[in-house]
């Protein structure tokens, strides 16, 4: 079981951060996963750390699903991830937990 250390965000997070940015509202299923592709791009462009997350669809202890804007993943064979199986400094995720509104550090992730 692969897990991948980030931060979650929800589709409607997503959908409301490219209305933001100046996307037009998704109208069809297929829109509406563009738009949270070019989202999640956007807010990792912003904050400076495209280069070094991926992201993924995991599942919460609880059972929810959500995106992860991962930092990291505990495979460190996961087919062209290549991500660090270490947990980042807190430099290196700042910028999006202040994007993002959150309160504390990343967490592990099952992904699904």
């Amino acid at each position: 079981m692969v897990k991948y250390y980030g931060y979650l965000v929800s589709d409607s997070w997503l959908h409301q951060r490219a209305v933001d940015v100046g996307y037009p509202p998704a109208k069809t299923p297929q829109d509406s996963r563009d738009i949270i592709n070019l989202a999640s791009r956007d807010v990792m462009a912003a904050t400076s750390i495209l280069s070094y997350t991926r992201f993924h669809r995991v599942k919460t202890p609880k059972g929810k699903y959500f995106w992860c804007i991962a930092f990291a993943c505990d495979d460190p064979f996961a087919a062209g991830e290549r991500l660090s199986t270490y947990a980042p400094p807190e430099a290196k995720y700042k910028a999006l937990k202040e994007a993002l509104g959150k309160d504390g550090p990343p967490h592990w992730y099952r992904a699904i």
